[in-house]
């Protein structure tokens, strides 16, 4: 029992921590090489992408393929980093993002050469993986002086700073309630069965002389 135990906190631990780490902004320095559209066919992997009606009056359907805006990347050491550029709109992740267009020409403003590089820090948020054709999401591109430098992720901490203050005052509010409405009741339970187990030995000593 031990085991199943603990093997549920760790999948429910992994659960939570890739939740956060697909959602909370990450960021990272690379040069632009080139930005395009694509069409992509969804498939199980549409559950990756925005959803189909922003930003398009609803025209998509769920399931169908849409031509998606991309920002072609590489990064200092040389290894590539692929960007989709989809609004988010007042849909999940929280970023109301609605600027893909001007996002989009900044990226394109920002191109560089291998030979004469402009490093750029975007800020994004999700996956790359090849196998489901999924993208992270470029939320932020700017301008920054060397690929050496870095952002404290001050979003992060206040997020999950609030939200392990949220945690906290959950927990004190469920021990108040337990300990003022449940064990209460609980006691009174065990009371009454304290009671009956007293009769039903009375019972079987008389009828048993024990």
């Amino acid at each position: 029992m031990r085991y199943v135990k603990w093997t549920l906190l760790a999948i429910l631990a992994l659960i939570v921590f890739s939740f956060f780490n697909y959602t909370l902004p990450s960021h990272v320095v690379v040069r632009v090489v080139e930005t395009n559209s694509q069409r992509i066919d969804m498939g199980i992997n549409r559950w990756f992408y925005a959803a189909p009606d922003t930003g398009t009056n609803g025209t998509n359907k769920a399931g169908t393929g849409r031509d998606i805006k991309f920002v072609q990347t590489i990064r200092p050491n040389g290894r590539p980093l692929v960007f989709r550029n989809e609004d988010t709109g007042w849909g999940w992740p929280p970023y109301f993002k609605v600027n893909s267009f001007d996002l989009q020409t900044e990226a394109s403003n920002l191109k560089s050469t291998k030979a004469d590089p402009q490093w750029v820090m975007v800020t994004y948020y999700g996956w790359r993986s090849r196998l489901l054709t999924i993208f992270p999401n470029a939320v932020r591109i700017r301008a920054v002086s060397g690929p050496d430098v870095t952002v404290f992720p001050w979003a992060n901490v206040i997020i999950l700073g609030a939200l392990a203050v949220i945690l906290l005052l959950l927990r004190r509010l469920w021990l108040r309630f337990r300990r003022r409405r449940i064990a209460p009741v609980l006691a009174e339970v065990s009371d009454v069965l304290d009671e009956a187990d007293d009769r039903a030995r009375g019972v079987l000593r008389r009828l048993f002389g024990r």
